[in-house]
Order: structure tokens, then C-alpha cells, then sequence
């Protein structure tokens, strides 16, 4: 009896140790195999998608490309599909509400995985949260939204362009804009064929060397112009470089400023007839009298008319004259025929 209780002890003595064995290798097979470390260093997360693209439970979880955990339960709901997967304890930091949760690919053939963003800037999600979605760059959902997008666009114009809308849409139903089209592009090879074979001045200058040499030689001209205005040569190259005459005209600038200022003061006798109403109305009314007396003078009124309208007083005018001028010469010949001056003494 005794020796029998011995081998039972040793028997259950193995298989303890062969047990404790197993369940240690199970760990460490399941530490090392699964990125999400052992079930107490870890807390469960949510995300819904519309499509997952063939993921499923044992997906690896990834944040910035490093794996973090692994898909647990893929469940799909009316809205959606509902992914739940672990992470390691220690990415509580940067797995935030500010985090994006993306379906991607760990190789060629399309195994899905979870991509998250890393953002510390958020606010951490508590176990059991829903961390929000997108769309992965570069991935067959992200392709097929755009692919989906760029043909309803083409469809809207190409339905633009049946009903006739804009510039297009007009040119191909618009039989009148086509004709005029048509015609635009008729006489721009009319225009063309003149210019090459030489006709109207643009052919003329497309075609005659001689037109180009002496457009060539007016270039030469005009640099040679410019280069004489550099070097400060004529009158307006001095003009451009003589610091003097520059100043000179600054001075001359300078006086025209200070004499317009005064004008416009009412200063001196051109400002006072720019700016006084009393000086302007005094020669308003004395042009006025001076028009009213040359009316007259012209309507032959007073003796200034008269003598410019009647020709009669001017020639006896004239005749008095001629006779005073014979009688002083009469007079200076023969004195005492005219002039007798008589004495008395008492």
C-alpha cells in the first residue's frame, strides 16, 4: 500500500508540472503570436464602417504602421458593419477621439487590417468606444467613392451638353452658332492664305525683306537715340542727366506753384480779377459801356459818329483843315498883310 500511494503522488506530482507546462507555453504562444499581449493589458474599441472590405476577427490593428492589437468580432448591423478589436493598454494616449480608423491591407492579396491615426493632441476613448472612420489614401474604397463621383459628374455634362447648356453644350446643338463657327474658321483661312502669299500689310511684312531691314534700321535708330539720351547728349538727354537744368526746372516748377497759390489767394491784380466779384463785375460793366459805345459810334450817334458815318462832314472837316493849313502858310510868308499892330501914345 504504501509504495502504491508514492507512485500516485509522483504520477500527479508530472502531471501538474506538465499542465503548468502547457498553460505556460499557451501564454507565451499567445503573447508572441497575438501583437495584443496578454487579456489584462488590453481594452476593447469600436468602429462602424460601410464596407470592411473583407476584414475579419484575427485582422491586425495597426497605429502608424506598428502592430497593436487584432480584430475580435466583425457584426453586421442595418447601419453598417461593426468592428471590434483589442489594443495594448499602453496606446490609450494616442488612440483619442481624434483619431481616424481606416481599412488597409497587409499584403498583395488583400488581407485586411485596421489602420489607426495617431493623436495625442485628443482626448483618450474609454473601453468599449467608437473610434471615427474614413477612408484610407489609396485604397479600392476610397478608388470606388472617387471613381463613383467622377461619373456623375461626366453623366451631368454630358447631359449638359444634350440639352445644350453652355458654350459647348450651344456648339453642338446650336445649328446657327455651328455655321458661324464655321464661318469664323472660313475666313481665318482666308486671312491666313492672303498672309502667306503676300497680300495686305501683314502679308507684306510676313514676306518682304525689305519691310524687315527697315523696321531693322528703325531699331538701330531708336537705340541709338536711347543710347545718345543715356549719355546725356541734346537738349533732352541734358534734360534727363544735367542735375543743374533738373534743378533749374524744380525751381521753375516751385516759382509756377507759389505764383498759382498766390492767385488763388486773390493775391496782386491777376488774383484780385481770379477771385474778387467786385473787380470782375466793374470790368464786366465796363466792357459793357465800352460795347455800348461802339453800337453807337457804329449807328452813327454824336459827333464821333457822325464824323465815321457821314462822309460829307469828314470831307468838310478835311476842307477846313486844307484851308487852316493855307492860310498859316500865308500868314508865315507876308505877316504884316495879316497881323498890323497900330501904337497910340497919349
Amino acid at each position: 500500500m504504501p509504495r502504491t500511494r508514492s507512485l500516485a503522488w509522483a504520477e500527479l506530482k508530472f502531471g501538474l508540472i506538465a499542465v503548468f507546462a502547457m498553460v505556460m507555453a499557451g501564454l507565451l504562444i499567445f503573447a508572441v503570436g497575438g501583437a495584443g499581449g496578454f487579456f489584462w493589458q488590453t481594452y476593447s474599441l469600436k468602429v462602424r464602417f460601410a464596407n470592411v472590405a473583407g476584414l475579419m476577427a484575427g485582422s491586425p490593428v495597426r497605429v502608424a504602421g506598428v502592430e497593436v492589437g487584432s480584430v475580435t468580432d466583425v457584426e453586421l448591423t442595418p447601419t453598417g458593419v461593426v468592428v471590434v478589436f483589442t489594443v495594448n493598454e499602453d496606446m490609450k494616449p494616442l488612440v483619442t477621439d481624434k483619431s481616424i480608423a481606416t481599412i488597409g491591407s497587409i499584403s498583395l492579396l488583400g488581407e485586411g487590417a485596421v489602420d489607426l491615426t495617431a493623436r495625442p493632441d485628443g482626448v483618450p476613448i474609454p473601453p468599449g468606444g467608437f473610434v471615427n472612420s474614413g477612408v484610407a489614401e489609396g485604397s479600392i474604397a476610397q478608388l470606388t467613392t472617387e471613381a463613383t463621383s467622377g461619373l456623375a459628374e461626366a453623366k451631368a455634362l454630358v447631359e449638359d451638353l444634350r440639352t445644350g447648356k453652355g458654350t459647348m453644350g450651344k456648339l453642338f446643338t446650336d445649328e446657327a452658332l455651328y455655321r458661324e463657327l464655321e464661318a469664323m474658321v472660313n475666313a481665318s483661312e482666308r486671312v491666313a492664305s492672303a498672309i502667306a502669299n503676300g497680300k495686305g500689310t501683314a502679308g507684306k511684312f510676313a514676306n518682304d525683306p525689305r519691310l524687315y531691314d527697315e523696321m531693322h534700321k528703325s531699331v538701330a535708330n531708336l537705340n541709338a537715340i536711347t543710347t545718345k539720351l543715356r549719355n546725356g547728349e541734346g537738349s533732352l538727354g541734358q534734360l534727363m542727366n544735367d542735375p543743374a537744368l533738373a534743378k533749374s526746372l524744380n525751381a521753375t516748377s516751385t516759382n509756377l506753384e507759389t505764383m498759382t497759390g498766390r492767385l488763388n489767394r486773390g493775391e496782386g491784380t491777376a488774383g484780385k480779377l481770379l477771385n474778387d466779384d467786385a473787380l470782375y463785375k466793374k470790368i464786366d460793366g465796363m466792357t459793357t459801356r465800352l460795347d455800348s459805345v461802339l453800337q453807337q459810334l457804329n449807328d452813327g450817334q454824336g459827333t464821333a459818329g457822325l464824323l465815321l458815318r457821314d462822309k460829307q462832314l469828314y470831307e468838310n472837316m478835311n476842307q477846313t483843315v486844307s484851308e487852316m493849313k493855307s492860310l498859316i502858310a500865308e500868314i508865315k510868308k507876308d505877316p504884316k498883310k495879316y497881323l498890323n499892330v497900330k501904337v497910340s501914345i497919349f
